[in-house]
């Protein structure tokens, strides 16, 4: 079995994180996580314990800036953890599950190991949203896909997260500077951020992030929930097949190592078997 280990920075964000911590936890081990919290002022919560969480100096105070210099950080970070012995490292944001089809009966460290990983590998991203008038407000008692159904087939969330050597991502985990990406059969990340009406509101409220810069960020994010609140869900296992091929094929005119889909929008509805992963 690889040795694999899994590393996030968050500021201001215990309430996904807390599930991180659950969920990659019982995939991984708690040792093998490594959480980064942004900011001297943070504390470490009590739902961390027996991962490796510290809080680091804060870093850059406006979005685009703070962005390039946590992903330097983290991909220093992953470096060390590779040059340490791991044969495998994961970086993703707090809110973002990589998740196997529960189809294949594995875990995630079981499937992994599986693959023959050259330099990294991507999930097929979907950014669950809130279908209104359908699905309440998100409760943190509940597992998350108990309550969330339908999410959009984008290329935003398809990132090269899982690196089998030092790398350097870029802002967001959403490429690696020179280097091609390859989408992983059955390997999915689920980006839940903006899947929750609420929440995306309370953010707004939040001085922090409306200071550096994260307004109109959120504000194109949230997009989403109209996605999937108006148009009607499509076949899951015939749609990520199609993204999965046309994401590999099509690529932006301005980025050649990220996927690209035409611009489509398509909502699929989730299959039942994920709904007690996250």
């Amino acid at each position: 079995m690889k040795r694999i280990a899994a590393l996030t920075m968050a500021r201001n964000d215990d309430f996904y994180l807390r599930k991180w911590v659950e969920y990659y936890g019982a995939q991984l081990g708690r040792e093998n996580l490594y959480i980064f919290l942004d900011g001297l002022d943070q504390v470490v919560g009590d739902f961390c314990a027996g991962t490796h969480a510290q809080a680091v100096e804060k870093i850059g105070s406006q979005v685009i800036e703070a962005e390039k210099g946590r992903l330097r950080f983290l991909s220093g970070k992953a470096a060390e953890l590779l040059s340490a012995g791991y044969d495998l490292v994961i970086g993703v944001d707090a809110d973002e599950f990589i998740v196997v089809d529960p189809k294949l009966g594995l875990t995630l460290p079981e499937y992994l190991s599986t693959l023959r990983i050259k330099d990294s590998i991507s999930a097929l991203g979907l950014d669950f949203g809130q279908k209104l008038g359908e699905e309440e407000a998100i409760r943190e008692d509940e597992p998350f896909l108990h309550q969330r159904h339908y999410a959009q087939l984008g290329t935003r969330y398809t990132k090269p997260s899982i690196i089998a050597k030092p790398l350097v991502w870029g802002s967001g985990f959403h490429r690696i500077k020179g280097h091609n990406f390859h989408i992983a059969k059955d390997l999915y990340l689920f980006h839940f951020g903006y899947f929750d009406w609420e929440r995306i509101q309370a953010r707004y409220a939040d001085q922090d992030r409306m200071d550096q810069g994260w307004g109109g960020h959120m504000h194109k994010r949230s997009r989403t929930i109209r996605l999937v609140t108006e148009k009607k869900a499509l076949d899951f296992e015939r749609w990520t097949k199609f993204a999965r091929r046309c994401q590999t094929v099509c690529r932006p005119p301005y980025a050649w190592n990220k996927p690209g889909m035409m611009e489509l929008k398509i909502v699929v509805r989730i299959p039942d078997r994920f709904r007690d992963l996250v």
